[in-house]
């Protein structure tokens, strides 16, 4: 009798027991392929409709939201990006989680530790979208990003220094560079 039970412990330990179970129904139903992804896509679609208010009426936005979401789903073109970039989402997360706490435990609060982090968090972000572009296929253009990659950079940095070196001493240094930017854009 205990062989037996302790058999049904250990099998639903290994499996995943009923949650495993459970995600794996609905992975068959195709919860996570089509009906996760519209339901997001829908949301997105029906809040920036409703937030820019083009069509004065709701039923016309859940109307759009709906067919873009739909439409979005013909292809397996979505469900594979976000089956790639969500899980990866979920790692790069975590990773930033551990140096945040990393760093909390051992540098202080204000200063270069800000940068720091701003500066992994950026780079964490760009290998999760670029790792889950390559998977999805959308690398057609990386030899130009190997080649223009260092004058990109120095593009960054420059706009970077010149946003410090301008910044009244009001705004923090983070909202000089940025308002900066948009400023010599915006000209």
């Amino acid at each position: 009798m205990l062989e037996v039970l302790l058999n049904m412990v250990w099998s639903g330990a290994y499996s995943g027991g009923a949650f495993g179970d459970l995600l794996y129904q609905w992975e068959q139903m195709g919860m996570f392929a089509y009906i996760l992804p519209f339901l997001l896509i829908f949301a997105v679609v029906y809040g920036i409709l409703e937030r820019t208010k083009i069509f004065d009426a709701p039923g016309i936005n859940a109307i759009i939201a709906v067919v873009v979401g739909l439409m979005s789903l013909q292809f397996q073109m979505v469900s594979v990006f976000f089956a790639e970039i969500f899980p990866r989402l979920g790692i790069g997360l975590s990773i930033i989680l551990v140096v945040l706490i990393l760093v909390g435990m051992f540098m202080p609060k204000k200063g270069p530790a800000v940068w720091i982090m701003f500066a992994i968090s950026g780079v964490i972000a760009i290998v999760v979208i670029s790792k889950s572009f390559n998977w999805v296929g959308w690398t057609s253009n990386t030899g130009w990003w190997t080649q223009n990659s260092a004058s990109i950079i120095g593009i960054i940095f420059i706009l970077a220094v010149l946003g410090i070196a301008l910044a009244p001493k009001k705004k923090t240094v983070a909202e000089s560079i940025f308002s900066n930017i948009i400023g010599a854009i915006k000209k």
